[in-house]
This record gives structure tokens, C-alpha cells and sequence, in this order.
């Protein structure tokens, strides 16, 4: 059984560059670093770069959700610094409020923000249908 994420790590083009969005631009503190990896603490879960020529097999990279207290002032504080969204904020009807954008290396992420009281009234529904 899956309890929660542990770390999710993506391959990157330039890991010297992906260090300084995920530290600087987002704000994330480092963890550890090595010449082929570098890790970040993200709310308990681990966010690993590690160099695509590093890479073995398969270079697909993950989207990554970030949770936040308000996804316009998290908007607002990005586009500031030069992140360019993908997706502006929006409503999703299951209680969210999201926005996406990319990474260096072209990774999709994404800042939410969850309206826990519609969210799990429309778990509630979902699963009375079941």
C-alpha cells in the first residue's frame, strides 16, 4: 500500500542551471548534492534532479504538483521572477485551483491550492455512485 510520495527525480539538460531554478526561483532548499544528482526537500517528499547523460533508460520526466496556501500570490511571486505559466490560474471543478508552467528541461509543474471542503464533498459523491 502506498502511503505518500517519497521523492520524484527528473533528468535535466543542464544540472547546474535546474539547481538554481528549483533553489532560487522556487525556493526550495537543497538537501544534498553530487555531481550527478542533487536533492531537495519539498513538504517531506524529495525532489531529485540528475543529469539526462547519467541516464540509462527512458528520459520521460514526471509532472510534479506543488501545493500552496494561494495559488495567485504563488502566481504573482513566479511571474515575477521570469517563470512563464503555461496554464494561468484556474478553478477545477473536484475543489482545486491550479496553474502550470515548465522547468528549464521543459518538465510540467504545477502550483495547487485545494478547497478541502468541496474536494471531499465531491470525493463523497464520487464514491456514493461507486
Amino acid at each position: 500500500m502506498i502511503k505518500s510520495v517519497w521523492s520524484i527525480t527528473l533528468n535535466v539538460s543542464n544540472l547546474e542551471r535546474s539547481k538554481r531554478f528549483y533553489e532560487e526561483t522556487l525556493g526550495l532548499n537543497k538537501k544534498y548534492e553530487y555531481s550527478s544528482y542533487a536533492g531537495f526537500e519539498c513538504g517531506g517528499v524529495e525532489i531529485g534532479l540528475r543529469p539526462r547523460d547519467h541516464v540509462e533508460i527512458g528520459k520521460d520526466a514526471a509532472s510534479i504538483q506543488f501545493l500552496v496556501d494561494d495559488v495567485d500570490e504563488e502566481y504573482r511571486r513566479l511571474t515575477n521572477k521570469g517563470v512563464k505559466f503555461t496554464v494561468k490560474p484556474h478553478n477545477e471543478p473536484w475543489g482545486g485551483r491550479q496553474a502550470s508552467f515548465l522547468d528549464p528541461d521543459g518538465n510540467l509543474l504545477e502550483i495547487l491550492e485545494i478547497n478541502w471542503e468541496r474536494y471531499f464533498k465531491v470525493s463523497l459523491e464520487g464514491a456514493a455512485k461507486k
